[in-house]
């Protein structure tokens, strides 16, 4: 491998947003992978798709709009689930065919499909900008300083609802919070791989690392090392053979959640069930 790609500068934003995605998306979708929302971020993203679309044709910066309509979505799951007693899963179900619903007729309004849609879809973090790659690390930072400050809250509140109200932690303001940080990170976390194939950052490094039967701290450093081993890797590799970057981050993932069920399944290591 030619080191002289790394003296790019659009090298160089690739990978420092592709490493705050990276773990971003596996401290969030590690919370989202315990409280079984594993679909969460793909339906998230599927709701943003209407949001980019609508801000293309408004002429609008699409995140923006994207980001306002993730955060709605994300607030109606939540709010669905607890009101009418509906199953995470049923909601996010909904949720995730009306978001890609919505973005079609809206794109179809505006005349089709243009080259910004497509970049959306499948990701082009080669070509983030030096404003984007600020505002990745802005986010990232806010979002995983709040993790930080609400650690015990969230940790409780993931485990045993139940026990987490007896003891007096705001179970259903934390249930918010994590969804909203969530919407924010599906939203920041496409320019890496696209409203397509999202939910894989947040499930297979975190599913990954589960295997593994490890406590929840060292769950977080194997998936977030997973991610950034996927990401760093994806990037360098897609750039070389010019391959699509989200395709081949997948791919890697995929890779190592395979490598783990083989240990597993051969018991060359000590993996706990």
């Amino acid at each position: 491998m030619s080191l002289e790609i790394l003296t790019f500068s659009f090298m160089h934003r690739a990978i420092i947003s592709g490493i705050a995605i990276a773990i971003l998306c596996s401290v969030i979708g590690l919370f989202l992978v315990l409280r079984r929302y594993s679909l969460f971020g793909d339906a998230i993203a599927h709701s943003s798709f209407g949001g980019i679309a609508l801000g293309l044709m408004a002429g609008v910066y699409p995140l923006w709009t994207a980001y306002g309509v993730s955060l709605v979505s994300a607030l109606v799951i939540t709010k669905i689930k607890e009101k009418y007693d509906i199953s995470g899963d049923a909601s996010i179900a909904v949720l995730l065919s009306s978001g890609i619903a919505v973005g079609l007729v809206i794109v179809g309004i505006s005349g089709g499909f243009t080259i910004d849609i497509f970049s959306f879809l499948f990701g082009s973090i080669l070509l983030v900008s030096v404003n984007e790659t600020i505002l990745i690390l802005f986010l990232t930072g806010i979002i995983l300083i709040v993790v930080l400050l609400f650690y015990r809250q969230l940790l409780y509140s993931t485990f045993n609802e139940e026990q987490a109200k007896v003891s007096g932690i705001p179970v259903e303001k934390i249930n918010y919070l994590i969804v909203f940080m969530a919407g924010l990170t599906v939203v920041t976390s496409i320019q890496l791989v696209g409203v397509l194939l999202i939910s894989a950052l947040f499930v297979i490094p975190n599913v990954t690392a589960i295997m593994y039967g490890k406590g929840f701290k060292q769950t977080a450093i194997l998936s977030i090392s997973f991610s950034i081993f996927s990401v760093v890797v994806g990037i360098l590799v897609s750039y070389i053979f010019n391959i699509t970057p989200a395709g081949t981050i997948v791919l890697l993932s995929i890779g190592l959640f395979a490598v783990t069920m083989g240990i597993k399944s051969s018991g060359l290591l000590s993996i706990k069930n």
